[in-house]
């Protein structure tokens, strides 16, 4: 292989190395991945052979992109934490050792292929769980911190006014809280007063202000709210719904300082297990892809086996399609159909339900590791 790619720089090149599974009679090898067989052992169908490792990869992509979100102040920290047993995606790949301590290659293919799908699905359904609190949690606080940004007209006023800023407790007094544009400034000062009968006089005060226009007081009697409203408006000031109550204001300042503890408190739980999930999943999705290399090779080459699975790392995108060339006319041999379907889209491969453009003289898979492209 090397001899093959070197003299073009095509690719670099390191053996798979796949165990010697247990039980490699075609009934057992279709198993894993659903084929239907007739009593001879014939292969007449493939159901869906892709599903596993397409499911797995679905997952670990997931996985990324919740890193990214729970990561979210740090992003260009967020590859160091993808890793697989401690190492860099590619050199665990490169360096791939099939796991004797969890899958024992002695065991039934089926049981294997079991074994990764429950494991994979228990992460799945654990990550579900986890990311919708966490995400529960990060929408509650967003929607808080959202009331305390935007303009006078939308934004809470809960952590702009103080208690001092109103005349409470009074039978007949009250404090209003009214939006006046900044141009208009001026003309507030002129005509507050003479908006309505009972304005107390030089009650107005500026407490905040945003682009557009400031936010004053005014205390009035109440019986005269309506018309002072009416008159305002006449005039464009708008006057803010709002009741200074201690309890709602602290309430909210205290749901705020809650969430922003409890966001703080998961994180660092979460990445945690994010990190160490990611690397289960990973790891469990590269042993589906050789067992599936392994059921593949058989299906193709037949028993006993006698095959070498190569990882083929292209030194350039551009080179891929040179590669397929080069491994296409060194490999036509061993299956003469394939490679003259791949000359020709209206051969086809009978047993099979592959694209010709996916079906080469040799078993082929793709390894993706741009998870968060």
């Amino acid at each position: 292989m090397n001899t093959v790619t070197s003299k073009s720089h095509l690719s670099y090149n390191t053996k798979f190395t796949i165990p010697d599974f247990k039980g490699k009679t075609p009934k057992a090898v279709f198993l894993p991945y659903n084929y239907v067989t007739d009593s001879g052992g014939m292969v007449l169908n493939a159901q869906s052979p892709d599903k596993p490792q397409d499911e797995a990869m679905r997952l670990i992509k997931r996985m990324a992109q919740s890193v990214v979100e729970v990561m979210e102040d740090a992003k260009g920290k967020v590859q160091e934490n993808l890793l697989a047993n401690g190492a860099d995606l590619t050199s665990f790949v490169t360096h791939f050792e099939w796991d004797m301590a969890k899958y024992p290659a002695k065991q039934p293919l089926v049981s294997i292929a079991d074994t990764l799908a429950k494991q994979l699905a228990q992460i799945e359904t654990d990550l579900k769980s986890r990311m919708a609190a966490y995400n529960a949690l990060k929408t509650n606080l967003e929607n808080l911190e959202k009331k305390s940004t935007g303009n006078l007209f939308t934004r809470t006023l809960s952590d702009i006014v103080s208690k001092e800023d109103f005349v409470l407790d009074s039978e007949y007094l009250i404090t209003l809280l009214v939006i006046v544009p900044k141009p208009s400034y001026v003309q507030w000062q002129k005509t507050y007063e003479s908006l309505s009968d009972m304005v107390v006089p030089r009650s107005t005060k500026l407490i905040a202000e945003d682009n557009e226009c400031g936010l004053f007081t005014v205390t009035l009697f109440r019986k005269v709210i309506d018309d002072f409203k009416t008159k305002a408006k006449e005039n464009k000031f708008t006057v803010r719904e709002f009741y200074y109550d201690e309890k709602e204001i602290k309430r909210e300042r205290e749901e705020m300082t809650r969430l922003l503890s409890d966001k703080k408190q998961q994180y660092g739980p979460l990445l945690r297990w994010l990190k160490v999930n990611f690397s289960e999943a990973f790891i469990a999705w590269i042993h589906v892809k050789a067992l599936r290399v392994f059921v593949e090779s058989v299906l193709r080459y037949g028993l006993p086996v006698n095959f070498q699975a190569v990882l083929l790392q292209p030194h350039k995108k551009s080179s891929t399609k040179r590669l397929r060339e080069v491994l296409n006319s060194v490999f036509r041999h061993l299956d003469e159909v394939a490679a003259a379907s791949i000359l020709d889209a209206s051969v086809e491969i009978p047993g099979l339900q592959l694209s010709n453009q996916d079906y080469f003289p040799y078993v082929y898979f793709h390894i993706d590791l741009g998870l968060l492209d």
